[in-house]
């Protein structure tokens, strides 16, 4: 199956997408591993990229397309991909529907991740790091250190990341709804859209998502 995923910061779209694409034996393309991937193996396109990171500007969309084009023709993703993370803005989606066709396929479902936008700033806003190893991840409602400000793992204190404040957060909601909320209603035009709540357990939300893609494969 070749499935775009979406949904607002903080929906749990990183962690669905490593479950899904397991359970379902297909890469999980993120945008954030291709730009990584690009760039610390100096090619072309990781190049173009750093160019205009670096200056502080946004990478234009025809390089985003570039790798993930790159990365969808590799061998593994012969039978499918899960997207992640792109398409980001409509403009994005209609270049992937371009590269698709050009390769003699499509899409076969877009998951759209739901969360009321309150559950999203609680999410993110309440998320603490900690200093000394930032793989140490707390939450001051779901996953509270045992002593507030400080890591249950290893002692290191426990900060708020500048980007998780919820002003950012609400920020970064708006940018969502502006840019790529759009790509929703662009491809339910197309009849490949299907809502599931993002709400609950881990496991529920996947259980969720796979009942879905196999009733669009049904």
């Amino acid at each position: 199956m070749r499935i775009v995923l979406v949904g607002p910061p903080g929906a749990g779209k990183g962690t669905q997408a490593a479950y899904l694409a397991e359970n379902l034996a297909i890469p999980h393309i993120s945008t954030g591993d291709l730009f990584r991937a690009n760039i610390s193996q100096g090619t072309p396109l990781g190049l173009e990229a750093k160019s205009y990171m670096d200056a502080g500007n946004l990478v234009p969309d025809e390089v985003t397309i570039g790798m993930a084009r790159d990365r969808m023709n590799q061998a593994d993703a012969a039978n499918g991909f899960l997207l992640d993370g792109f398409p980001r803005n409509v403009s994005q989606a209609e270049a992937l529907d371009e590269a698709l066709k050009d390769d003699s396929v499509q899409l076969d479902a877009v998951l759209d991740l739901e969360v009321p936008e309150d559950e999203v700033v609680k999410r993110i806003a309440g998320r603490r790091i900690c200093r000394k190893d930032s793989g140490h991840v707390f939450h001051v409602a779901y996953n509270p250190p045992k002593q507030e400000g400080v890591c249950d793992v290893c002692g290191g204190e426990l900060y708020q990341r500048d980007d998780d404040r919820e002003d950012t957060v609400r920020n970064r909601l708006e940018v969502y709804h502006t840019q790529t909320e759009p790509i929703i209603d662009y491809y339910r035009a197309q009849g490949l859209v299907t809502t599931i709540s993002a709400m609950g357990k881990v496991q529920d939300v996947t259980a969720r998502a796979m009942a879905a893609l196999e009733r669009e494969a049904a």
